[in-house]
């Protein structure tokens, strides 16, 4: 069979469904908009696949290959729209989740900062079993106490439980056998061991990882039956791959498996699009802003790498996990400018696609940062979208007179210049922040804008940042999608070992290290061999994080 000639990748966003496509016959590339669904984001998807198939002349069965980077974790997440999910533990580490780091973010605070919980107290549940730091059993696990668990939490309505034992890194067995008897006792739970989430050592980084992992088991499920089921249903029967925080693809059937593993699907792409325009405009240092509808995404290629790190936090919620670096923050062409407590405020509130910013005709009523660019013509109302989807500039202007102009005093002209300044100095903080954590100063870098709003801010966030070098990709509002477009499958695996490293111990340490590479291929080997990825076309990276 003739392999299809089209290859797509889709970025679904807040407010908009971005889609590049590449067609293998004439060589050529193009970009498609369309507003996303947030009820629904597979029919968005549909409806923009659709809309650029008639626009570029191919048929959805010409579709070979799709790419897709997605929000649905991301937002689960910060939204906190999960299910119920529990967590079985070693009994006495039922508030790991609670104690974590002691680490203060605001040091000299009287008030400790609140701990952020996914899981109840009164659902982290303790069961007799203990596996010693060096693996060894010290106290076996019944499995029918675990199964009579399992089955008082689907009585409760609980739909997701995260298995976390006490050194289970070193020794899996005790979840293995938990894992067995939950989905014998309750098929209907989402389960989710420490082992295959996060398989290194540090209860609370594990802990937290699993249990991300296991509450978003259910999210993500759905969405992927949605989106297949759409898929079928148009006619596009081709390869989906997923976007992993780590920019990366995985399979469907993996993505389900470890949905942590997308907490940065969306972000990913925009980063991986700095490393290449990066490589081809000869630029090492490039800081990249992704300015979308909810939020701007920063991403920074120093010494022409993307930043890498092997955990990640969101919304105060440890991940450990491979990830791009990414710092985001609530100021996109959707966030809302309030007047509060005398002063102005935009974020991180966001009007996102529905209702969307006044300006968008969908019922919105307080004004956005695009609502601000439409009043002062900065966005060519009549020729938004292409003349697809034609702004309201009164509506946005009279939203601004009445919320922001009038409890200020200003008129409509100064309270939208107001809007973006104070929008403009939110993104600088945030790459000042991002940079200057690497000891790099700004006027090092040059600045790439891009997302539907980035190209918009970018001069006056270069001036806050003394950056004297700007440069705007073409497309730049599809670009995260034109990353996700050149992804590869990419499988990272860890693994957490104790060595002794006393004098005569190094010879041991060093074949054990040995040792666990070799497992760690052979893992990566038998994911790449699902993947139907051919010997020929595998590389394997190996790293150590040596800790004394």
């Amino acid at each position: 069979m003739a392999r299809k000639p089209v290859r797509i990748a889709v970025d679904i966003g807040g407010t908009f469904t971005d889609i590049e496509i590449f067609d293998e016959r004439s060589g050529k590339g193009a970009a498609h908009k369309t507003p996303s669904t947030p009820d629904d984001p597979s029919r968005g998807l549909a409806t923009g696949l659709a809309e650029a198939a008639e626009r570029f002349d191919f048929t959805l069965g010409d579709i070979g290959l799709l790419l897709h980077g997605t929000t649905i974790a991301t937002n689960a997440v910060l939204e906190r729209k999960l299910p119920k999910g529990a967590m079985l533990t070693t009994s006495g580490f039922e508030d790991v989740l609670e104690i974590g780091r002691h680490m203060r973010k605001s040091l000299y605070s009287l008030v400790a900062e609140p701990r952020s919980l996914l899981i109840p107290r009164r659902l982290r549940l303790g069961v007799a079993e203990r596996v010693r730091y060096d693996g060894a059993v010290e106290t076996p696990l019944d499995p029918e106490a675990v199964a009579r668990i399992a089955r008082r939490l689907v009585d409760e309505g609980v739909e997701a439980l995260a298995v976390c034992f006490l050194n289970a890194y070193a020794n899996p067995t005790h979840e293995l056998l938990a894992l067995e008897a939950v989905r014998t006792a309750a098929p209907e739970l989402a389960v989710s061991a420490s082992h295959e989430a996060s398989p290194e050592i540090r209860e609370f980084e594990r802990f937290s990882t699993t249990a991300l992992n296991a509450l978003l088991k259910p999210v993500v499920s759905r969405y992927l039956e949605q989106v297949e089921s759409r898929l079928l249903a148009i006619g596009v029967d081709a390869p989906l791959y997923l976007v992993q925080s780590n920019g990366g693809v995985a399979r469907p059937a993996e993505a389900a498996r470890l949905p942590a593993k997308l907490l940065l699907s969306g972000p990913a792409g925009g980063a991986m699009a700095m490393a290449a325009l990066a490589a081809r405009h000869g630029i090492a240092n490039l800081v990249g802003i992704d300015m979308g509808g909810t939020s701007a995404d920063i991403a920074v290629v120093r010494d022409g790498a993307i930043g890498q790190t092997p955990e990640g936090e969101i919304d105060g919620l440890p991940v450990r996990l491979p990830m791009i670096e990414i710092r985001t923050i609530g100021a996109g062409g959707g966030s809302i400018a309030r007047v509060e407590n005398g002063g102005l405020r935009v974020g991180p509130e966001s009007a996102g696609a529905m209702p969307g910013p006044v300006c968008y005709r969908r019922g919105g009523e307080r004004p956005a940062v695009t609502d601000a660019n439409v009043a002062l013509g900065l966005i060519d109302a009549e020729a938004f979208l292409g003349g697809g989807m034609p702004l309201d500039r009164a509506g946005a202007a009279a939203a601004l007179e009445t919320d922001i102009g009038a409890p200020l005093g200003l008129g409509v002209e100064a309270a939208a210049d107001g809007v973006l300044e104070v929008a403009d100095a939110h993104m600088a903080d945030a790459i000042r922040l991002s940079l200057f954590e690497k000891g790099a100063d700004p006027s090092d870098f040059a600045l790439a804008p891009f997302g539907g709003a980035g190209g918009l801010h970018a001069a006056r966030i270069a001036e806050a940042l003394e950056i004297d070098r700007i440069i705007f990709p073409a497309n730049a509002s599809t670009l995260s999608a034109r990353g996700i477009l050149g992804a590869d499958l990419r499988h990272d695996l860890a693994r957490s070992r104790r060595l002794a490293a006393n004098n005569g111990g190094e010879t041991e340490a060093v074949a054990a290290l040995a040792a666990l590479a070799e497992e760690l291929r052979l893992e990566a080997a038998a994911a790449l061999d699902r993947d139907g990825v051919a010997p020929a076309d595998r590389a394997f990276e190996f790293s150590a994080d040596m800790r004394y």
